[in-house]
């Protein structure tokens, strides 16, 4: 075991390094290019043997990826914003396709406005295209989950490609120490990725054919299934690394001081990582006060927060906007957790675009609710600055 300080997006690089991809598809967009740039630099002084691409287009980069995966080999990509966005189309193809790819996006705001910075509206938006989601909160995690999504991907119950996102600059460009495990474990994790079906001209099979509505639903419910077993895998595998490599961040929910708690936040990425201190400044205060962090978006932890949401009243801090309806992570969670009892739901919009969401700000929705200002199954936009026309 070594340490490792750099940038979120080496670390990331180094992780998808010792995962050992046949190819990766690179098209540059910031704040991701750092990911593919470290990628190259490794297959260019032979530290990792594989095909690397350079296309015209993120769009050329999933459609380059998913002919690479319907190959039988190994995949990775990465992207952020605008390029995940044009490659939606792409996505569909990747998910219905049943390819294990494993892509990160580093999560940046939709323009216009022109922005670079973070909020998960980009990848929130792919939610309905087959893909499983991870949000990370810190580079050793965003290391660690890359392992798994390569495991859980290529897993023979799963067969579904995975997303896993990061914040812009918050994570992407931010210096982190990492622990950086050896070659060996990894690939005792991880074996040598061996397909389920590939194409080859030797024993054909069709791929992407022309498929009548007399089975388009089946096929959707495969893929359903699939997610239904990551959801069962994701705990799972996460044991299973902590055992190896000593470290576990949490199934699909990272659970932080919610056992005696009255008032739960829901958080997701760099703001899950802020959260957590505002948890402790408020526990200090006096405030039962816990949060579940959400790591997986799909598939959607409906059963957990369930469990967590029995007589709580649950704040979700949403970094992302359904223009028109809301926060996705409130309005899923809503859903989920109807008819539970005692359970009420707040929702907050806050950093969309990308404004700094700090612990005070955190703290400040939380003790809205706590005194009882705050309507719960409403949306409210935090620390909103007076606007007119459009």
């Amino acid at each position: 075991m070594t340490v490792m300080f750099d940038v979120g997006n080496k670390v990331a690089a180094k992780a998808v390094q010792m995962c050992k991809p046949e190819v990766i598809a690179a098209y540059p967009i910031t704040p991701q290019t750092v990911i593919v740039e470290e990628l190259a630099r490794f297959v260019q002084n032979g530290e990792l043997q594989a095909e690397y691409l350079c296309v015209e287009s993120e769009h050329s980069v999933m459609a380059a990826t998913c002919a690479a995966a319907s190959m039988g080999v190994r995949t990775f990509t990465a992207t952020s914003s605008q390029g995940l966005a044009f490659m939606h189309e792409m996505l569909h193809w990747a998910g219905l396709s049943r390819l294990p790819i494993v892509m990160i996006n580093v999560n940046r705001t939709l323009g216009p406005g022109w922005s670079l910075w973070p909020d998960e509206t980009d990848s929130m938006a792919q939610r309905d295209t087959g893909w499983i989601q991870f949000f990370v909160s810190s580079a050793q995690e965003a290391f660690d989950t890359v392992i798994q999504a390569f495991r859980l991907a290529e897993h023979s119950e799963v067969q579904l490609p995975v997303l896993i996102s990061y914040s812009a600059f918050t994570i992407s460009h931010t210096m982190m120490p990492v622990e950086i495990p050896e070659q060996e474990d990894v690939d005792a994790f991880l074996p040598p990725f061996k397909p389920y079906w590939r194409l080859d001209w030797r024993n054909p099979v069709t791929f992407g054919n022309v498929l009548s509505d007399e089975y388009h639903m089946e096929k959707r419910y495969t893929m359903h299934l699939g997610m239904e077993a990551a959801k069962r895998l994701v705990p799972e595998l996460g044991r299973e690394y902590e055992q190896r490599f000593g470290r576990y961040h949490g199934g699909l929910i990272e659970e932080y001081r919610i056992d005696d708690a009255e008032f739960v936040l829901l958080a997701m990425a760099s703001v899950g990582s802020e959260a957590k201190v505002a948890v402790d400044n408020l526990r200090e205060q006096g405030h039962r006060v816990g949060l579940a962090r959400l790591r997986v978006l799909r598939p959607y932890p409906d059963e957990d927060l369930r469990r967590i949401g029995r007589n709580r009243k649950l704040i979700a801090l949403d970094r992302n906007i359904s223009v028109g309806s809301g926060g996705w992570m409130y309005h899923e969670t809503r859903s989920a957790v109807m008819g539970v009892e005692g359970c009420e739901v707040y929702g907050y919009l806050c950093g969309v675009g990308g404004r700094d969401v700090t612990y005070e700000d955190i703290e400040g929705m939380a003790k809205k609710v706590m005194c009882g200002n705050a309507r719960h199954n409403m949306v409210e936009w935090w620390d909103l600055k007076q606007t007119g026309g459009n």
